[in-house]
This record gives structure tokens, C-alpha cells and sequence, in this order.
């Protein structure tokens, strides 16, 4: 395999707190070193741009198996790498459920052979995310499964998250909820507020999302399992988070670029494109996801891309499904409305995308046969992301490597974003 050098960038390492002008050499698919006048057989001079490890996007929605029509393992990949990701982890909701090792074999398999970027798959925490019985956990893990997580379909039996906690601590797993009282949120459609009453669409309420958080923080206390927060979006949701924090408790959380940037005030009117889980909350609510972000509460950013096919999304709100896409926007967004607002600087925004998802998920250290990810450790894997703070791109949908175009931000303007993608010491990805 030739060596690639990637030279004269700005070397951002969150892992190591590096950040300078420096060259990055990979050989044989792994990081060899970072320093000056290194040389290899391939080069790509990154001067004026930000060198970093490789993005990893701990929340997406793959679609494979059962509905391809929507997304594959493969389109998801070329999306993943034209956003600036390296890595992927896909949510369980397939079809079948991905509760057993034979679906995760599937998965790791197809993206081997398919996927230009790295797939670690999430599986479910109980069988056919059904709440009721756990998964095969272990044997999930034994098969490439990095977290396990109900995502969509949250754990409303207390007593069978708590067996989860203490399972997944076990196998050394994080437990990932998208957390939400059904009984609360159910025939809503957006966020309860002035904003849905003004329109007229049922209302899915912050606390519907609040005892979630608080009820699955007081079972990680008592197992001491790590547990992580899915697309936080409540304010309140983010103080208890913030809480866990300081007593110690193995609590983390992710928010997403369209909880950053968008309020339910921001809504084009009944435009299914703006209809997602946890929804669009109001202006206080983003404010306070901005500051968990910058504060530290936060610990990653993750799309939560959920591509659906024009037939399905297309349709009245009311009966539209929950999603959008998110992987080629992601960066974008952030950084217009973190960077550019001067909220965060350059390493904290890497941090969220590296060291902040890899650590959650426990692959930012070598184990079991698998590279070190989020770093630019000599013998880590060889993914970077090339970004941009500065590159003027407009969005278009209809350009998207998705199979899907269900985006809030077609035809939005962004300065900054990714340039280039390399996985294993191979550019998949760069900008035209």
C-alpha cells in the first residue's frame, strides 16, 4: 500500500492537545507520524487548511437491511465521507432488528465490502427493540457491535433498562437512549409550545424528554454503567446531564447540528422537512444546547441522519415520518453557528466530531485487533478529515450521495466545511 503525507496543514489532535502547522504520514493504512519534511509516495498539501483525526459520527441510520429504498450501507458511506466522516456507527432499527450477532455480522460484513468509510454497528438493547427482553448483547459485541441502544423505540420499562445497564457494564458497552416518555410525546408531531399551537399540530412536550434523562442517570448511578444521552434537546435534560457530570457518574451526551441551528419558530410551515425526533424546540432550548456544548456538558455532535424516500416523506405533517438527512451538512452547520459565532475555536470543534465520540464509545485506545480512532497516535487508524474554516459551499440536495433528499438546508450557504476525506491512508472523498 503507497504512503500518503498530507502536508503544511494545521494539525489539530484533540487526544494530544497538538495544534500547529505539522505533516501527517500514513503507511499500511495507519498513522506513522506527525511532524515536519516527512515524505511519502502520495502527497496533499493542506496549506491553509485543518488537519484532523477522522470524524466520527456516532448516530446514523443506515437503513440496511429491509429498507434500501431509502438508504444502503453503501450510499450512507459516500455520504458519511463527502460530510468529512471516517467512521459511522448505524442505529438498529432495520429490519430485522439488529438484536443478534447474525444481523451484526451482516452489517460488518456488507460495509466491508461495500462501504468507503468505517461501519461500527449499535445493537439493540432488547430483542426486536421491543422493550420487553434483552438482546444478545455479548454476542452482538463479539461481532463488531459498539453500544447498544432501542434509538427510536426508547426503553420505557425501567426494570429492563436497569438489567441493561448492568449487562452492557459487563461487557465494557455504553448504553445509548433515545429518551423519551412515550406516553407523554404520543400523536405529537413538534414541539408543544406557542409554535405548534399558532399551527395547529399536536405537541410533543421537553418533559417528555426530561424524565427520560432523569430516570436512566439514577439507574446508571446504581449499576455504574456508562450511559449516553441521544440527540439531547431539552434545557432541562442538559442541566441533569451537566449534574451527573459533577458527581462523577459515567454520563455523556450528544446533540445534533439541526438542535444547534434550528428553533421551532425556524419552521417553514407544515414542510415535512422539519419534522424529527427529538423535534425543533424553542429558542431557550437551543440556547441551552449551545451551552452545554461550549461548557463541556455536551461531549459530541452526531447527525442523527435518518434518510426516508420522497413517497414516505412527502406527505402531510401529521403523517409524515420523523427524520432528515444530516451527514453532508453536519460540518457546515457547526461551524456557522459555533465557530464563526465565536463560541468555540477550532480544537473544540474537533473535539466534538474525534476525541468526544470516540471516547464514548471506547475506540479511541486499541483493543481486540481494533486501531486506536479520534487521534493522530503513531499506530492509530490512518483517517483524517480535511476541513475548511473558510470554504464558501452552497448545499444541494438533489447533489446528495443519499439515496434520500429529506434536508431542511437545501440551498442554505455555508463558509466552511470538509475538503477532503482520507480512511485508511486512501482519499475517498474530496472536494470537486
Amino acid at each position: 500500500m503507497a504512503s500518503l503525507v498530507i502536508k503544511n496543514g494545521r494539525v489539530i489532535d484533540p487526544a494530544s492537545g497538538h495544534d500547529g502547522i505539522a505533516d501527517v504520514l500514513i503507511e499500511e493504512g495507519v498513522i506513522r507520524g506527525v511532524g515536519r519534511g516527512l515524505a511519502g509516495d502520495e502527497t496533499f498539501d493542506a496549506t491553509g487548511l485543518i488537519v484532523a483525526p477522522g470524524f466520527i459520527d456516532m448516530h446514523v441510520h443506515l437503513r440496511e437491511p429491509g429498507f434500501e429504498h431509502a438508504e444502503t450501507i453503501e450510499s450512507g458511506a459516500r455520504a458519511a465521507a463527502a460530510g468529512g466522516f471516517t467512521t459511522i456507527c448505524p442505529m438498529p432499527n432495520t429490519s430485522p432488528v439488529n438484536d443478534n450477532a447474525t444481523v451484526t455480522s451482516y452489517i460488518v460484513d456488507k460495509a466491508r465490502r461495500h462501504a468507503i468509510v468505517n461501519v461500527f454497528p449499535i445493537g439493540a438493547i432488547t430483542k426486536g427493540s421491543a422493550g420487553e427482553e434483552l438482546a444478545s448483547i455479548g454476542s452482538m459485541k463479539k461481532a463488531g457491535a459498539v453500544a447498544i441502544s432501542d434509538d427510536g423505540r426508547p426503553v420505557m420499562n425501567a426494570r429492563v433498562m436497569r438489567r441493561a445497564m448492568e449487562c452492557a457494564r459487563s461487557f465494557g458497552m455504553p448504553v445509548i437512549n433515545h429518551c423519551e416518555d412515550l406516553h407523554l410525546s404520543a400523536g405529537g408531531d413538534m414541539h408543544e409550545g406557542l409554535e405548534s399551537v399558532r399551527l395547529g399540530l399536536r405537541g410533543i412536550p421537553g418533559c417528555s424528554e426530561d424524565v427520560m434523562v432523569a430516570r436512566d442517570i439514577l439507574l446508571a448511578e446504581v449499576t455504574g454503567a456508562r450511559y449516553h444521552v441521544a440527540h439531547i434537546s431539552a434545557r432541562h435534560s442538559v442541566e441533569m446531564v451537566a449534574f451527573a457530570k459533577a458527581r462523577g457518574l459515567s454520563v455523556t451526551a450528544e446533540t445534533t447540528p439541526h438542535h444547534l441551528a434550528l428553533a421551532d419558530s425556524s419552521m417553514a410551515p407544515y414542510d415535512s422537512n422539519y419534522k424529527m425526533k427529538p423535534p425543533l424546540r424553542s429558542t431557550c432550548d437551543v440556547g441551552a444546547v449551545v451551552t452545554g456544548v461550549v461548557n463541556g456538558a455536551i461531549d459530541a455532535i452526531a447527525t442523527d441522519h435518518a434518510p426516508h424516500a420522497g413517497s414516505e416523506k412527502m406527505q402531510e405533517f401529521e403523517k409524515c415520518p420523523f427524520g432528515i438527512l444530516g451527514l453532508e451538512t453536519a460540518l457546515g452547520v457547526t461551524i456557522r453557528e459555533l465557530v464563526h459565532t465565536g463560541k468555540i475555536g477550532a480544537m473544540r470543534l474537533v473535539e466534538l466530531f474525534t476525541t468526544g465520540p470516540a471516547r464514548v464509545l471506547g475506540i479511541d485506545r486499541a483493543s481486540e485487533g481494533r486501531l486506536a480512532y479520534g487521534t493522530l497516535a503513531p499506530g492509530a487508524a490512518g483517517d483524517v478529515t480535511v476541513l475548511s474554516l473558510d470554504r464558501e459551499w452552497t448545499y444541494d440536495v438533489n447533489k446528495s450521495a443519499s439515496k434520500s433528499r429529506n434536508s431542511p438546508f437545501h440551498g442554505r450557504a455555508f463558509r466552511g466545511g470538509p475538503v477532503a476525506t482520507v480512511v485508511g491512508g486512501k482519499i475517498v472523498w474530496r472536494v470537486a
